[in-house]
């Protein structure tokens, strides 16, 4: 390969990766990682045809993403997040620390059910209702919203098919999800409960005790009170019915239990659909689609509300993003990147089950809070597969990309697609938190359940086999 071309590919990265974690000016993450791209492109180092296998490569993930959005949103038009936040107030009892804990809670299932993406596109939407209607001042609202997320996000690692770039890595490894989740299920749970009690003691002291006595302080908040949070009440006009009845936390009516109970059990069936059709050889973004297409028909039947609403909401400059960064750490792949990795890592990684592990996962969080986690576990599988590890070195070793794709990876806010798509939720709706005071805590609580996580996968794959 020619040295200009080496040299303007390693400049495109430098100057992408400068750029998003500078952000001058705010500037939207999406630019760097689009201009980045072109210039990897024109510097010869990603060919046509690459792009066409980037293209296959990130396309099911970006049309899961899409499907999630779009049943998000008719979620939401169903009242299913009005339901979800009235019950949550219900049952945390006017204390806030009770709260806390049902949000870490309802963030693990959402991810479970969904998965990652779709766990803060719908549950980021019902904290925000939740914690309007409690009165909480915006200050008061981002310890249980950064709290969530960080629990929404990391719960990917525990099953591989709450993320979709882990389900990629898989079939290039060649584990099955079974094999997979034997291995990851019980240490990666037991590290998100390590995480959800580091995210308690550092941000107890932010947390109303009494919520009843904060809004009788606060007073009431009549501007909040008809406020629809994802998307914009202007996308659907049939919110504009709802009645002062229906925004308190009233108990719904025996018939909205009924709807929403029959609307959660088809989710829930699309979401065991995902496993099934994985199994069988059914690609996740097909039956995405298909549950996606189903729900949008049965509001259309039962609303006659435009799907429309689903390309003005959706945030593509995030995708862009996504596929720009791509583009650009797959020309630092064609230049050497992995063939450099793996001869640097190799000795490590062979040295023991706990080196092999330990290993990749620091690799991938490094990589991951540099230029997102998928490229960087993309990389990181490539690298192993080039390796010729024998199979169960090889299965450690992916675990460990999984660790700092999954948990590593939030550090920084662009190490997760999520992430941003947490932070553009907030945007939209005027709650700001800057990356400083992301950072502030995921710099503490996430490099210790990275080092937790790595120790308990060792020792319970060491157990079990």
């Amino acid at each position: 390969m020619q040295t200009w071309t080496v040299i303007l590919t390693v400049a495109s990265f430098i100057m992408t990766v400068v750029l998003i974690l500078w952000r001058p000016r705010g500037l939207n993450e999406a630019i760097p990682a689009i201009c980045g791209a072109a210039l990897t492109v024109l510097s010869g180092s990603v060919s046509l045809e690459d792009l066409r296998t980037i293209g296959a490569d990130v396309g099911g993930a970006t049309v899961t993403i899409l499907s999630t959005i779009a049943m998000a949103i008719v979620l939401e038009s169903f009242g299913v997040f009005q339901f979800a936040a009235n019950f949550l107030a219900r049952l945390s009892k006017n204390s806030g620390v009770r709260l806390f804990w049902y949000i870490n809670l309802m963030s693990l299932l959402m991810t479970m059910f969904f998965n990652n993406d779709g766990g803060i596109i719908i549950a980021t939407p019902i904290l925000l209702i939740l914690l309007n209607k409690l009165g909480l001042k915006p200050h008061q609202q981002i310890p249980y919203l950064i709290s969530g997320a960080l629990i929404d996000t990391a719960a990917s690692a525990p099953i591989g098919v709450s993320n979709i770039v882990n389900l990629i890595s898989l079939k290039i490894i060649g584990m099955n999800l079974i094999t997979f989740s034997s291995m990851m299920f019980v240490p990666a749970m037991t590290g998100l409960g390590v995480l959800s009690l580091l995210n308690y003691l550092v941000l107890k002291k932010e947390l109303p005790r009494d919520l009843a006595a904060n809004r009788a302080v606060q007073g009431p908040r009549p501007h909040l009170q008809h406020r629809s949070v994802w998307p914009p009440r202007r996308a659907f006009p049939t919110l504009e019915r709802h009645t002062q009845k229906e925004i308190e936390f009233d108990v719904p009516s025996k018939a909205k239990v009924r709807f929403i109970r029959n609307v959660l059990l088809y989710v829930l069936a699309v979401r065991v659909g995902l496993f099934l059709g994985a199994y069988f050889g059914i690609p996740v973004s097909v039956t995405a689609v298909l549950g996606a297409a189903i729900l949008l028909v049965w509001r259309w039947l039962k609303m006659r509300t435009s799907p429309i609403d689903v390309i003005k909401k959706t945030p593509w400059h995030i995708l862009v993003f996504a596929f720009g960064m791509y583009v650009v750490v797959y020309g630092m792949h064609k230049i050497g990147l992995t063939t450099w990795l793996m001869r640097e890592i190799e000795p490590l990684v062979t040295g023991s089950g706990l080196h092999a592990v330990a290993t990749t996962a620091i690799l991938v969080t490094i990589m991951s809070n540099i230029f997102n986690n998928h490229p960087a576990l993309m990389i990181g599988t490539l690298t192993l597969t080039n390796m010729h590890l024998d199979p169960m070195t090889l299965k450690v070793a992916y675990l460990g990309n999984v660790i700092g794709s999954d948990i590593g990876s939030l550090i920084m806010p662009i190490g997760l697609l999520a992430t941003l798509i947490w932070m553009y939720i907030l945007k939209q709706h005027h709650v700001h938190i800057s990356w400083g005071r992301y950072i502030r805590l995921t710099a503490i609580v996430i490099p210790v359940t990275v080092l937790v996580t790595i120790l308990l996968v060792y020792g319970w794959v060491h157990l079990i086999y």
